[in-house]
C-alpha cells in the first residue's frame, strides 16, 4: 500500500469517527497547529505527514499503527482515562461517565450493547438514598476516600447531593440511547452482599439508613420492571409521553457477563471494558468490537427477552431479585 494511500485512509477515518458537528481540518489545525490551507493539503495526501504529526494524531484520537496499516495481529490499543492521573474522588468519574454519555448522544445514530455482571452503575442514581449508599460504598471500601475513614453511613450526614444531581443528568442522557441489555439474576447480587456487609459490620449509623436504602432498592427494580414492562427508559414519575430510547432487555440464567458495552455511533463501533471495579477500557479497534458483538448475539440467541414480551419471565426475574432484597431485613 502507497503513503499517500494510508494517510488519506488515516484522515477517511477520522472523519468518519468524528461527530458531525466537529470539522476535521479545523482539529487538525489545532491539534498539528497548521493553517487551514496546509490541513487540506495533507488531507488530500498532497503533504505527507511527519512522523511527529502522526504521533500526535494517533495520542490524541487513541489510534495504534497497527490498526492503521492494517496489521494482521492479535494487539488491541486501548485507552485508560486516569490512568497517568492521580487517584480522583468518586465524582470526578461520575463527570467523566456524563461527559462520554454526551458524547455518545451527539450522533444521529447511535446503540449500545451491554453484556451486565452489576447493574449498571447510573440504575443506582435513580433514587436518592441507594445512590448515597453506593456512593459512600465506593468512595470508601473501593476508591479508599480518606475523609471517610472510620466513617459509618449515614444518609443525613453523606447524602452526596452533587453526585445524586450528576447522576440525574447522567440517566437523562442514557435514556436517549437505544439499548440491548443481558442479564443475570447475580447482576444485583453484588449490591445486595455489600449492603449485608455493612449491616453486619455495623456500618449504618441508624436503622432507619439502613431501612432506607431498601426502600430505595425496592423502589429501583419496581423502575427496572416497569421499563422492561414499556420497553421503553425513562425517569421515575414519567409519563409516556416523555418516554425515551427503547430497551431490549434479556435475561440468561447460565451466564454472567463481564460489564462489556459496545457502542455503535453513526455505523463505527467503540467497545468498553470494566478494571478496577468502576473504571473503563476503551478502543475503537473493529476487529474486538466485532468479535464481542459476536459473542454477544450468540448469548442473547440462547437467553430470554423480558422487555415488552415475556410477561411471566420478566415477574420471574424481578420477584427473585425482591425476595433476595427483602432476605437482607432478617
Amino acid at each position: 500500500m502507497e503513503t499517500n494511500e494510508i494517510q488519506q485512509q488515516l484522515f477517511n477515518y477520522l472523519k468518519e469517527s468524528l461527530p458531525p458537528h466537529l470539522s476535521l481540518v479545523d482539529e487538525l489545525c489545532d491539534l498539528l497547529e497548521i493553517s487551514a490551507d496546509s490541513a487540506y493539503r495533507r488531507i488530500r495526501g498532497e503533504k505527507p505527514i511527519s512522523l511527529i504529526e502522526l504521533k500526535r494524531i494517533c495520542q490524541h484520537y487513541h489510534l495504534s499503527i497497527d490498526q492503521l496499516l492494517h496489521l494482521e495481529n492479535e494487539t488491541v490499543l486501548f485507552e485508560a482515562p486516569g490512568m497517568n492521573g492521580t487517584p480522583k474522588e468518586f465524582v470526578d468519574y461520575l463527570k467523566e461517565v456524563f461527559m462520554q454519555f454526551k458524547y455518545f448522544n451527539s450522533f444521529k445514530s447511535r446503540e449500545m450493547h451491554y453484556l451486565c455482571k452489576d447493574s449498571t452503575i447510573w440504575n443506582f442514581y435513580l433514587f436518592p438514598e441507594l445512590a448515597a449508599f453506593k456512593t459512600f460504598f465506593w468512595s470508601k471500601t473501593i476508591n479508599n476516600e480518606a475523609s471517610l475513614s472510620n466513617k459509618t453511613f449515614s444518609f443525613e450526614e453523606f447524602p452526596f447531593n452533587d453526585c445524586y444531581l450528576l447522576g440525574q443528568k447522567i440517566l437523562e442522557e442514557y435514556n436517549q440511547i437505544p439499548c440491548v441489555e443481558l442479564w443475570n439474576l447475580e447482576s444485583m447480587y453484588s449490591t445486595i452482599n455489600q449492603i449485608a456487609y455493612y449491616r453486619d459490620a455495623g456500618n449504618f449509623k441508624t436503622q432507619e439508613d439502613f431501612d432506607s436504602v431498601i426502600r430505595s432498592f425496592q423502589k429501583m427494580i419496581d423502575h427496572l420492571q416497569l421499563q422492561a414492562e414499556k420497553g421503553f427508559k425513562f425517569m421515575p414519575g414519567a409519563t409516556e409521553v416523555s418516554y425515551k430510547a427503547p430497551i431490549q432487555f434479556y435475561v440468561n440464567e447460565l451466564i454472567l457477563g463481564n460489564n462489556t458495552m459496545v457502542a455503535n455511533l453513526d455505523g463505527k463501533k467503540m467497545a468498553m471494558v470494566t478494571y478496577g471495579v468502576f473504571h473503563y477500557l476503551f478502543t475503537k479497534d473493529s476487529r474486538f468490537s466485532n468479535k464481542v458483538i459476536s459473542s454477544f448475539d450468540t448469548l442473547l440467541s440462547r437467553s430470554t427477552l423480558i422487555s415488552k414480551t415475556g410477561e411471566k419471565d420478566r415477574n420471574r426475574f424481578f420477584n427473585a431479585l425482591r425476595e433476595k432484597i427483602n432476605g437482607l431485613k432478617k
